[in-house]
C-alpha cells in the first residue's frame, strides 16, 4: 500500500529508500576505476538524447592538479572519464578548477561552464561549447571580467532566449561574505548583465537553484549558513529579485539542485539535515512552500552531497551527486504523475 501511495505522489510517513523503491530505474556510479582520488561537484546535461555528466576531480577539492572530467552515456553504459579542463596556465602554473556545470541551450552548442583560481574568492569563469554532444570541445574562454557562469547548478532559458545563470560570489574577507546574484544574457551568452536580490547582512548565501512556473515567474532555492534553505522570488523574468527569506527545508551548509517537472510540480535534491550532508532526499512540492519526501537516495554515515538534477525528455529524472568525495553516483528516477 505504501509504495502505491508513493507512486502516486500521496505523502507518506516515510520515504521509501532508492533501493526499495519501484521508481528508481537505475543506480550506478560512472565509473568503476576512479580517475582521480577524490571527485566532486557533479553536473549531468541531456544533449541529442545522451547524457552527458561531467565533475571536478584530482588529489583534494583545491589542489593544483583538480581538473574537470567528463563522461558520457553511449549504449548503456558511461564511457571512461576523460579530462576535458584544467588550470594550465601560460606560465606553466598550474591552478585547480572548479565547479562545472553543462548547459544545453534551445539554439547553439552544449556548453560546459568551470571555474579556474587558487581558491573560490579569486576564481574566475571560463567556459567551452561542444558541437557533437560532449564528443570533441573546443578552445576554452574567459567570461567577461565580474562574470562567473553558473556557479553550481544549470542556468534556465525564457521562452524570449534569455538565459539566466544562477551565480554567486564568497569574499576574501574573514569571515566570507557570500551574495547571491544572478547573470542574464539575451544574445546566447555573447554579452552578459547581473543583478542580485537586495542585501541580506546577516544571511551568507550561494549556489542557487532556479524554477520556472506555470505564471512566467521565477524562484529560486539558495543554500546558506543559516540551516535552512533560503528562497528569493522574481515576477520579470529574473531582471529584480526579493529578498532572500527562509524557507522550512534545513540546509547543512551544502549544495541543492531542483527542477520545475514537465508536470508543472517542484522536485528538490538537498540533504535533510541541518549540521551533516547525509541523508541525501528527493522532495517535490506542488506550491513551492509545502515539501512532500519521496526517495532517500542515501542516509548512511558519510557525504552524500551536491546533487545535480535534470528531466529528459522521455520524462525520467536522472540524477548525479557525490558520493563520499571518492566517486560520482547517478541514479535515473521515474517521478510519476501529481
Amino acid at each position: 500500500m505504501k509504495r502505491a501511495l508513493l507512486l502516486l505522489g500521496v505523502a507518506c510517513a516515510q520515504p521509501l529508500l532508492a533501493q526499495r523503491d519501484p521508481r528508481v530505474t537505475l543506480s550506478e556510479f560512472i565509473y568503476s576505476t576512479p580517475p582521480t582520488p577524490t571527485a566532486h561537484a557533479s553536473t549531468i546535461v541531456e544533449a541529442g538524447g545522451t547524457l552527458i555528466a561531467a565533475w571536478f576531480g584530482g588529489t583534494a577539492e583545491g589542489a593544483p592538479d583538480v581538473g574537470i572530467w567528463l563522461a558520457r552515456r553511449v549504449a548503456g553504459k558511461w564511457t571512461t572519464p576523460v579530462e576535458v579542463a584544467n588550470g594550465t596556465q601560460a606560465d606553466g602554473t598550474q591552478l585547480p578548477c572548479w565547479n562545472p556545470v553543462l548547459f544545453k541551450p534551445k539554439v547553439g552548442p552544449l556548453m560546459l561552464f568551470y571555474k579556474v583560481g587558487a581558491n573560490t574568492h579569486e576564481w574566475w569563469g571560463e567556459v567551452r561549447t561542444s558541437p557533437d554532444g560532449g564528443a570533441t570541445w573546443g578552445n576554452p574562454r574567459k567570461l567577461p571580467a565580474g562574470i562567473i557562469g553558473p556557479v553550481k547548478n544549470k542556468p534556465i532559458q525564457l521562452t524570449n532566449g534569455t538565459i539566466i545563470s544562477p551565480s554567486s560570489t564568497e569574499s576574501g574577507d574573514t569571515p566570507p561574505k557570500w551574495q547571491v546574484h544572478f547573470e542574464r544574457s539575451s544574445d546566447r551568452g555573447a554579452t552578459w548583465t547581473t543583478v542580485a536580490p537586495p542585501d541580506a547582512p546577516n544571511v551568507n548565501a550561494i549556489q542557487p537553484t532556479i524554477f520556472t512556473l506555470g505564471d512566467g515567474s521565477l524562484d529560486a532555492l539558495v543554500r546558506t549558513q543559516s540551516t535552512r534553505v533560503f528562497e528569493t522570488k522574481s515576477a520579470d523574468g529574473g531582471a529584480t529579485w526579493s529578498a532572500l527569506m527562509p524557507t522550512d527545508l534545513p540546509n547543512p551548509n551544502s549544495g541543492i539542485d531542483g527542477i520545475t517537472l514537465k508536470d508543472g510540480r517542484r522536485l528538490l535534491v538537498f540533504n535533510r539535515s541541518e549540521t551533516e550532508r547525509t541523508p541525501l532526499n528527493v522532495a517535490v512540492s506542488a506550491d513551492g512552500k509545502t515539501w512532500t519526501d519521496i526517495l532517500v537516495l542515501e542516509k548512511d554515515p558519510g557525504e552524500y552531497s551536491y546533487p545535480a538534477v535534470i528531466q529528459t525528455r522521455d520524462g525520467l529524472v536522472h540524477i548525479t551527486y557525490t558520493w563520499k568525495r571518492r566517486r560520482i553516483k547517478h541514479v535515473a528516477v521515474d517521478p510519476g504523475t501529481p
